[in-house]
This record gives structure tokens, C-alpha cells and sequence, in this order.
């Protein structure tokens, strides 16, 4: 069982959460927060698996609860999920700690696999919100003069340095598969590898690596 909570202070948003994904076989809604800091609070008593963040609340906003959770409670994953379809937001969430941003408007079933992924080790950004992220990241690139290239590129061969590439582009491993002629299982395994080499977490931190190292 998923234990999730979410972190809203809108009072209708956060029942029609607790109602859909309630709903699910594998998710248990553990509770619910109206700001960052009470967020941060019950992730200290009830130890959530995943928390649904929004980004704008009073007394701690999404962001800074995520680096706070992030700080003391490495385990937990966070999805930032908000109406903001901003590319300061999505890079300050993802920066902090969050393993994926998605939009409110997202479906249902959309927001529940995004759970389901982020739990299993995955990360998750929508193809809508990936090309922001990509964008924040190059920008801030070309603005570093200096920029030195990460030495754990060497450690990748042609192959994972191309899916990077494609991770970055926001393609999922179905997409990925059909592109490169491979089978979703050796793309799976493709994408541990790397995560292994880079001593990363998940998708997310790999297309921002991609994206600072001018992969893309």
C-alpha cells in the first residue's frame, strides 16, 4: 500500500483527491495539510511514501516544504503538482528534491500512475512541463561561463548517453523503445545502469544532468 499525502490549501481540491486516488487498490491517503509547514509536520509523525504538493500556501510555500522534507525525510517522494505552469517553479521544485511536477489539470489516472512511478524509484515530468524544465536548465547554462563538463559523462557509453538525450526530451521508455529499436526491458535496464554509474535517483535528476552537460 502507497501511503500518500497531500498538501493543498484548496479545501476542494484536496477532497477530490482523497476521494479519486482514495479509491485505489494500492493507495491509502494518509492525511491532508493546508500549508508547507503542517506538510512537513505529519511527514515527521506519519512518514507518507509520496506527498502531493502544491506550490503556493501560506506560511511555507510547495518549494520550501520540498527542501525541508527532502532535508530530513530523504525517502519520502515528492510530486509537485500545481496550477503554476512556470519554469522558476519547476526548476526551484526539481532543484529542492521533487521527483516530478505535474500540472492540476492532469487526469485522474494520470496523477495516480504518477504516484505509482515516483514510488517505485521513477521520476515524472509532464511532456507539456519538460520542455520548461529543459529550457530553465540551458539557460542557466549558457549563463555560466565557466562551465566545466561533469567527468561522469566518460563513465556512459554512445548508447545510455542517447537515452539521456531522449529522457530529457520527456519520452517515456515506450517511446524510447520504439525509437531505438530495443525492448522496453533493455531500456529498464539501460536506465538502471546509468542511474548506477551517476549515483542517481531517478529520470528526473538524469535530464537535468543531460540538459547541464549539453546533451540535448
Amino acid at each position: 500500500m502507497i501511503k500518500v499525502l497531500l498538501a493543498d490549501d484548496q479545501d476542494i481540491l484536496t477532497e477530490g483527491l482523497k476521494l479519486i486516488l482514495g479509491a485505489e487498490d494500492d493507495i491509502e491517503i494518509t492525511g491532508t495539510a493546508n500549508n508547507g509547514r503542517k506538510a512537513y509536520e505529519l511527514c515527521r509523525i506519519r512518514r507518507p511514501d509520496v506527498v502531493l504538493m502544491d506550490i503556493q500556501m501560506p506560511e511555507l510555500n510547495g518549494v520550501e516544504a520540498t527542501s525541508m522534507i527532502k532535508r530530513d525525510f530523504p525517502e519520502i517522494k515528492v510530486i509537485v503538482l500545481t496550477t503554476f505552469n512556470d519554469d522558476k517553479y519547476i526548476y526551484d521544485a526539481l532543484k529542492n528534491g521533487a521527483s516530478g511536477y505535474m500540472l492540476k489539470d492532469a487526469p485522474p489516472s494520470e496523477i495516480a500512475c504518477a504516484v505509482r512511478s515516483v514510488f517505485s524509484g521513477g521520476g515524472l515530468i509532464q511532456q507539456e512541463v519538460a520542455a520548461k524544465v529543459i529550457d530553465k536548465f540551458a539557460q542557466l547554462a549558457n549563463e555560466t561561463v565557466d562551465k566545466i563538463i561533469d567527468p561522469r559523462l566518460n563513465l556512459l557509453t554512445e548508447r545510455e548517453i542517447e537515452i539521456c538525450r531522449l529522457i530529457a526530451d520527456g519520452r517515456n521508455n515506450k517511446e524510447i523503445s520504439e525509437q531505438l529499436f530495443l525492448s522496453q526491458g533493455t531500456v529498464k535496464n539501460h536506465i538502471t545502469r546509468i542511474l548506477i554509474k551517476l549515483d542517481m535517483r531517478d529520470r528526473t535528476q538524469l535530464a537535468v544532468f543531460a540538459v547541464k552537460n549539453n546533451l540535448i
